[in-house]
């Protein structure tokens, strides 16, 4: 194995990992939101629950990038010798999604928990809510496309 293609696994690893962190804390505080809203309503489950799971798109998205690097650099086969330059390249590839997956992530749950408070004092406006919070979403995927762009460049074979 040479270095680019150490290169390009630290970047797989980073994508999923920083994504990861972003989707466990904004799923986290939206539940902790939920759940209050929930002990006072149980029938608003449902409402509550799909909010909380909009931030947990970010740790896909960077579980989907992570693994087509592997596939491209081969880890599930015989690994391709990468070049530095190209192993940098993927790396780069991998970092949209590394920090926009964090940070969109984050920035929505805090969104989720504003749309729980708002079901709790008035159930009817969820689809408000999940409206306000699946605009975070916009910058998540735009950094998904990058990356996924990036990544499979022709320069980087």
């Amino acid at each position: 194995m040479t270095i680019g293609s150490v290169i390009a696994l630290i970047g797989a690893g980073v994508a999923i990992v920083l994504s990861g962190i972003g989707s466990s804390i904004g799923v986290s505080r939206a539940g902790q939101a939920a759940a209050g809203v929930i002990a006072e309503d149980p029938d608003k489950f449902m409402k509550c629950l799909i909010l909380q799971l909009l931030p947990a798109t970010q740790g896909l998205y960077g579980f989907i990038i992570s693994f087509l690097v592997l596939i491209k650099i081969g880890a599930l086969g015989t690994i391709v010798n990468l070049s530095a330059t190209a192993g940098w390249g993927i790396f780069a590839g991998c970092l949209p999604i590394a920090v926009g997956g964090l940070m969109s992530a984050v920035y929505q749950g805090n969104v989720a928990v504003s749309g729980i408070a708002l079901v709790g004092k008035d159930g009817d406006q969820s689809t408000k809510a999940m409206l306000l919070t699946a605009m975070v979403e916009t910058y998540a995927l735009l950094a998904f496309l990058l990356s996924f762009m990036i990544v499979f460049l022709p320069a980087w074979a």
